[in-house]
This record gives C-alpha cells, structure tokens and sequence, in this order.
C-alpha cells in the first residue's frame, strides 16, 4: 500500500485545515518546495497537493508553487483543487504534474467528468468528499444530496479509474481514519482507492492495510506527519509489511 504525504497549498504556503474549514488554518512552512523535498528525502513514493485557494474560486490558484514542486522533485504530483474545466486539468499536467483530481466538477456536471476521464485516462483521478456518507464540494463548504458510494459508482461508469476518498469530519481532527467507510467504498468499486481524511498512527496504517484486499492501495497523510505523530518512513514500512 501507498503512502502519500500531503502538501496542502494557500498563500503560497503549506497549511493543515482542520475538517476543511477555511477559518481554522494552520500555517506548517512557508516554503512548500522545501517540504515536498523533505518528504521524497523520506521516501515519499508519490505527493498529494491540494490548492486550497483553488477549491473556492474554481480554478488553480497556486500554479506558480505546483510548477516550483513539480520543478524540484523527482517523484510523481498529484493536485486537487479547483479543477472544473479540461483546460484546467491540462495546464497542471503541462505543469508536471502526474495526476488531477477531478471533485466537485465531477459532482455537478457527470458530462463534462466523462469528458475529463475519458481523454485523460490515468492521469485523471476522481475525488470523492464525503461528509456524513454525503458528497460535498466546493471546497466541502456546500454538500449535495448524494450518497459517496452511489456517486462513486456512477463515475465509475463515466471512466474513472481511481478515487480518492475523504471522510471530512475526520480531515485534520487526529481522531483516526475511518475504516469502514474506506472499506465499503472499496468493496462497491472495481477501481483502486487512495484513503484520506484522519491517518494518525501506524495502527490507521495497519488496518487500511488489511482491507488492501478490497481494493485500498494508498493512504494519504498530512496533520500526522507536519505534527510529527507520525514518522513517514515509519508509515512506510508498515504500509510495506507482509
């Protein structure tokens, strides 16, 4: 299983939200290429960098600072965060990036999510946020009437060929992951999913390690790690272990 140290992006900065509130932001670098280097030196496989600014307005708002990473790193990027447009999906993998995530676009126009999932195939990924078992967007400020797991069904049959799921009430809170909501996921796809949303000890790591059968193959860390709870390298080899 996949470890993937996150680097979440406002200002140009590298912060943590707590259950994606905007009004409870903590600033952990002012220099995010400096930490994306800090974590691939600790053997990050792959990162997860969101643009915060960017899942308000709609549009990639941290450009200048993903280009700088993609720029200083030698692993793969993925990027979330307010990518609603094809045209938006393709300037940040002319950027360098490996992989978008498609979110709240995908929720609100399944059509032009096909589109997106279709041409961009693997280098597309979808982004399920879930609060309470609904799929929320905008930046999780508004959520929508739809079960996660049906709305990740149905995009699964417009193309999509991984998810990234979030349980918000457990974003950035240390209260650990929740595993059955990841598993259930896992079990109602025939895609991979990338678990997010409360990763807070190896114990998180152990048992999202044990539903891998059903499909989970990343976990995506962030407060753990910039708090120093949890030691990527640590993270690693328990995600490794057989």
């Amino acid at each position: 299983m996949e470890v993937i140290p996150a680097v979440d992006l406002m200002d140009g900065k590298c912060v943590r939200l707590s259950q994606g509130k905007f009004d409870q932001v903590t600033v952990f670098a002012d220099n995010p290429v400096e930490m994306a280097l800090k974590w691939e030196s600790e053997g990050a496989s792959r990162l997860h960098v969101v643009d915060l600014n960017g899942s308000r307005v709609g549009a990639p708002a941290e450009t200048d600072t993903i280009r700088r990473i993609t720029a200083s790193v030698n692993i793969p990027v993925q990027v979330g965060g307010g990518i609603r447009h094809l045209e938006s999906a393709r300037l940040l993998l002319d950027l360098g990036v490996d992989r978008v995530i498609i979110g709240t676009s995908a929720a609100l126009d399944p059509e032009l999510s096909g589109a997106i999932f279709e041409e961009l195939g693997d280098h597309a990924v979808l982004g399920v946020d879930a609060r309470d078992g609904q799929v929320a967007v905008k930046g999780w400020e508004e959520t929508t009437s739809e079960e996660a797991v049906a709305f990740a069904v149905r995009m699964q049959k417009l193309g999509a060929r991984r998810v990234i799921y979030t349980d918000i009430s457990r974003d950035g809170m240390m209260q650990g992951a929740n595993i059955e909501a990841m598993r259930r996921m896992a079990v109602a796809l025939d895609i991979p999913v990338i678990a997010s949303g409360g990763v807070t000890s190896l114990e998180d790591i152990r048992r999202l390690r044990d539903i891998e059968i059903d499909g989970v193959e990343g976990a995506i860390l962030g407060k753990a790690l910039y708090l120093g709870v949890l030691s990527l390298p640590e993270a690693i080899a328990e995600a490794a272990w057989k």
